[in-house]
């Protein structure tokens, strides 16, 4: 799958942090049972790597990516803990250099014009919009639709799921990122049936 395929199978991507191996499979099994598949394990966490490969053993039907990647270092870490796409909250030359080496389906973070001018000159025509809040959420990406017709972006940050219909309403929003399928409460309550509702609700949502 490209990243663009990868961003149509789910119209949230949940930001997912966690902080205990033995809630990796339970968590994603729930959203992947409330139709959510593509699943972004940020990299904070000592336990993300192993978390990734737990899931992409017992789950393959869920699509598992990176998401935090800020370094060469981590691309390679994730790709070699089984990866399918990789997410990052910013670029730098050289990690761009390197995801387009490594051919990972990729998500560059960009925030500004001259980021996602620096994404696209890269080769990359799919992003992430982070903090899309505080970027300026639905206006800014509004702006940049107006100057950068043939791009795809993710906003993720601040994104809730009252609002989210709004962002996945845009023509350049093809999926949008959010911590809220994931919250933490939940995980370490091992509230799973309330995770796989909020999934329900998030699969229902369209997008233009």
């Amino acid at each position: 799958m490209d990243i663009i395929e990868i961003m149509r199978a789910s119209p949230v991507m949940p930001v997912i942090v966690l902080n205990d191996i033995v809630h990796a499979v339970p968590l994603a099994r729930a959203l992947v049972t409330g139709g959510i598949r593509v699943l972004e394990v940020t990299m904070r966490t000592p336990v993300a790597l192993d978390c990734m490969r737990a899931i992409r053993d017992e789950l393959p039907e869920a699509i598992v990516g990176a998401g935090t990647i800020k370094n060469p270092a981590d691309l390679d870490a994730a790709i070699k803990a089984g990866a399918q796409f990789g997410v990052s909250p910013g670029t730098t030359p050289a990690l761009l250099a390197a995801i387009a080496e490594s051919r990972l389906p990729f998500l560059p973070g960009t925030m500004t014009p001259s980021n996602v001018m620096a994404v696209v000159d890269a080769g990359f025509h799919a992003m992430k919009l982070f903090p899309a809040q505080q970027a300026g959420g639905i206006g800014m990406l509004k702006a940049l639709g107006s100057v950068f017709a043939e791009t795809h972006f993710c906003p993720t940050g601040g994104i809730t799921a009252a609002t989210a219909a709004d962002y996945l309403a845009l023509p350049n929003v093809t999926c949008v990122g959010g911590s809220w399928l994931a919250p933490s409460a939940m995980i370490e309550a091992g509230d799973w049936q309330s995770i796989s509702q909020l999934a329900e609700e998030a699969a229902r949502l369209k997008v233009r």
